[in-house]
């Protein structure tokens, strides 16, 4: 794989990339052998969970915890293993989420290799971080997990109704993107924006990354444009404004969380209010801290950035961030981030695999918290 200093110097110009002031020192927090990781949660005790949908690695675990260099299953092998009642056991996750009421949030796509979901696998669940045991089950149906849904990503605002609300991103690489809003207490789920532009993939869209384009290539067949749909998620500090973005866009939007709540807004209603803050340089996460700051990758240049007061300012960059993709804010004042070569899969590369495992869980300093709503 040729070095990511290619990409600095050939990325896309579509993006002027913001200056590098005061670069902070990217830290190795561990070295990840085995599958490919994909999210990355600080508890607020400090305990780091990963996770590893089914993409080709065949994780022998889709959910663990990071325990002296070594991630193990969590919170047991039993839950991990896919046989059974899908509604018990991941099948395949794309995301873990602590919350400010010490838990641990799994989203399950339930779509091992971006198939259809397993019918009654969709589903979030949460695990109490004192007892390390499985306390709420919400199993996702048909109305708003699609045929082609793959979910993403997830924020939550516990101080909203009874139990709080969940909000996720719907990722799809065939069909329509869309947020997926979801009643903590009574596990009700609306879908929302479904193929609006904003969560729908820039069809023009062309990733640049060490001096080539970006695109399917599979094995024996031909080259197709990668294009994948609402990614990034984050939430503002007071819970009253949800960001989210496109993986395959240069753009990203606000939304009044108020709007997407009320069962009674429709969506006519709720893209009026949409904001579009892009352009930014595309990213495969979304993070926020206490402060209302928001962070993303720049997949493209290796790079993290910050966006705040209407501006985006480059924080990182460094030849180890190669593909940037959970992002996750820390009581300790960093910013984690899992480093997986994504790119490097051999879809990409007619049927070659060019990662170069480990894989890796950086961080940088910036002095700020997460936005723990509770």
């Amino acid at each position: 794989m040729k070095h990511i200093a290619t990409a600095l110097a050939l990325a896309s110009a579509a993006i002027t990339a913001p200056a590098l002031a005061q670069p902070a020192r990217v830290e190795v927090v561990a070295n990840l052998t085995g599958a490919m990781p994909t999210g990355v949660t600080i508890a607020p005790n400090g305990r780091i969970f990963l996770n590893y949908p089914q993409w080709g690695d065949h994780p022998p675990f889709a959910v663990g915890e990071l325990r002296d260099g070594k991630v193990i299953a969590y919170p047991d092998a039993a839950t991990n293993d896919p046989k059974g009642d899908p509604a018990r056991h991941f099948l395949s996750v794309q995301s873990v989420v602590a919350d400010g009421a010490n838990r641990l949030w799994v989203l399950d796509t339930a779509a091992p290799g971006f198939a259809a979901p397993i019918a009654g696998g969709a589903k979030l669940v949460a695990i109490d971080l004192t007892t390390d045991k499985i306390v709420r089950t919400i199993v996702l149906g048909p109305d708003v997990v699609l045929p082609t849904t793959y979910l993403n990503d997830v924020r939550f605002d516990l101080r909203q109704g009874e139990a709080g609300v969940a909000y996720i991103t719907d990722s799809s690489v065939k069909g329509p993107g869309g947020l997926i809003v979801v009643d903590l207490a009574s596990g009700k789920a609306l879908r929302r924006l479904s193929g609006h532009a904003s969560t729908m993939p820039d069809p023009g869209f062309t990733p640049r990354i060490e001096g080539a384009v970006l695109m399917n290539r599979p094995a024996g067949g031909a080259a197709s444009p990668w294009l994948v749909a609402t990614d990034g998620i984050a939430i503002s500090p007071d819970g009253a404004t949800l960001y989210y973005c496109e993986l395959s866009s240069r753009h990203f939007y606000a939304v009044p969380t108020a709007l997407l709540r009320d069962p009674a807004t429709d969506d006519a209603t709720i893209a009026a209010a949409i904001r579009d803050l892009g352009p930014k340089a595309p990213s495969d996460g979304l993070a926020e801290d206490d402060r209302g700051v928001i962070y993303a990758g720049d997949y493209e240049q290796g790079a993290i950035r910050s966006f705040a007061d209407g501006a985006w300012k480059t924080i990182a960059r460094d030849p180890r961030i190669l593909w940037p993709d959970t992002l996750s804010v820390g009581t300790d004042g960093y910013l984690y981030f899992t480093a997986n070569q994504l790119y490097g899969q051999p879809g990409f590369h007619q049927g070659k695999d060019l990662r170069r495992p480990p894989y890796q869980l950086l961080r940088v300093k910036i002095g700020a918290g997460p936005v723990l709503l509770k």
